[in-house]
């Protein structure tokens, strides 16, 4: 009987082999290669520029754009990537985050996805204990341990097993791009920090010199209907009628 794993190997062998056409080249995956610029990548991936997400404009601009296969029953030629997250640094790619899909591994051992990559990229060495990000943001920034890297001076490619599904996935950075990223988040973070308390005055005196419906929260004495818009308040006024004559007609 022919085992899940002794078919699972090789298909992913010739699936991993045909998206790293070119070979050893860290400074690629597939056809993304770091540096490039949002707008060529978006189009080379099939999606809009526009949907990339803003996560810090200064110092620096720091933007994800999230890429997912589309669903639908595999077909044996089939991309073994599921899903990758691009990270920009002012524009230009510095990392990728590839998440690859479960049934294309089901089966295969971290020894097998080591054994594979490790023929294109050469040997892995096996960092002890490390972790990897996965994202560009520190508000939500999932890590997993590292089972095998393979880099050179300039480029850093990172396997691991997702922890809380059954697949695998790979982070790919440029080392100097990535260094200038992370210091610019941390920038971010403590520029907000530090201009919170200024913030909150100002949004404070904002709404202390509104009129007074959206002040004191209730109608005022002529009895102002309050549009609320997401810009400035619309008051609709109508007249009191506190004549009695005019109560009794």
């Amino acid at each position: 009987m022919i085992s899940t794993r002794s078919l699972a190997v090789p298909l992913f062998w010739a699936l991993f082999s045909a998206t790293l056409v070119y070979g050893q080249d860290l400074s690629r995956y597939g056809r993304f290669q770091f540096g490039m610029n949002l707008d060529s990548l978006a189009k080379q991936a099939n999606v809009k520029p526009s949907e990339a997400k803003m996560l810090h404009q200064r110092p620096a601009m720091i933007q994800e754009l999230w890429w997912q296969r589309p669903l639908g029953i595999p077909s044996p030629e089939a991309d073994p990537v599921r899903e990758v997250v691009f990270s920009f640094y002012n524009g230009e790619l510095f990392r990728m985050v590839v998440n690859y899909d479960r049934y294309r591994t089901e089966g295969l051992t971290d020894e097998d996805m080591i054994g594979a990559i490790s023929a294109k990229y050469g040997v892995a060495t096996r960092p002890p204990a490390e972790i990897v990000s996965f994202s560009s943001s520190r508000v939500y920034n999932d890590s997993e341990k590292v089972l095998a890297r393979w880099e050179d001076a300039q480029y850093s490619f990172n396997l691991f097993r997702f922890a809380y599904r059954p697949t695998f996935g790979m982070v790919l950075f440029s080392k100097r791009l990535d260094a200038l990223a992370q210091a610019a988040v941390v920038e971010a973070i403590r520029l907000d920090e530090q201009e919170a308390p200024q913030r909150e005055i100002e949004l404070q005196k904002k709404l202390d010199e509104e009129p007074g419906p959206l002040r004191e929260g209730h109608f005022g004495e002529q009895n102002d209907l309050s549009l609320l818009t997401m810009g400035d308040p619309v008051v609709i006024s109508r007249p009191r009628t506190d004549n009695r004559e005019d109560r009794l007609n």
